[in-house]
């Protein structure tokens, strides 16, 4: 803080309560943080992905029909190039299948895709399951 004293400028020496406060929060913030970080980094068990889809909705489009989808990642571990195969089947015959790659699937997440049939789903079996991915 400044003191004008006969037009002349001055800085006070003794600091404001509000800084001694915000540093002593500041500093308690990033020791937290810290701990937090030390203690994920010893105790969390690396897992291999786990991959999980769950179809969300199917709408007709101009190219076709689109199945929208989530695909879930509740591994500790990211998942690349991970591949999702779409088929319908009526009989137990295969009528289209078709696939999407996603770049990844991040650790603890999920991402949303979708893929296009040029038939329609409906009265079809739908089954759209995770094929592969790669390790990062």
């Amino acid at each position: 803080m400044t003191k004008s004293q006969q037009g002349r400028h001055r800085e006070r020496h003794d600091p404001h309560w509000i800084e001694w406060l915000t540093g002593l929060f500041s500093a308690l913030l990033v020791a937290a943080m810290l701990g937090w970080l030390t203690w994920e980094a010893f105790t969390r068990k690396m897992t291999p992905p786990d991959l999980a889809v769950t179809v969300l909705t199917t709408e007709k489009t101009s190219a076709g029909h689109r199945i929208t989808f989530d695909i879930y990642n509740t591994a500790t571990t990211t998942a690349a190039a991970v591949t999702v195969i779409g088929r319908l089947t009526e009989g137990g015959r295969v009528v289209e299948e078709n696939d999407v790659t996603f770049d990844y699937v991040a650790a603890e997440s999920k991402s949303t895709g979708a893929i296009l049939f040029q038939n329609d789903p409906a009265g079809r079996t739908v089954d759209i399951h995770p094929a592969g991915y790669t390790d990062p």
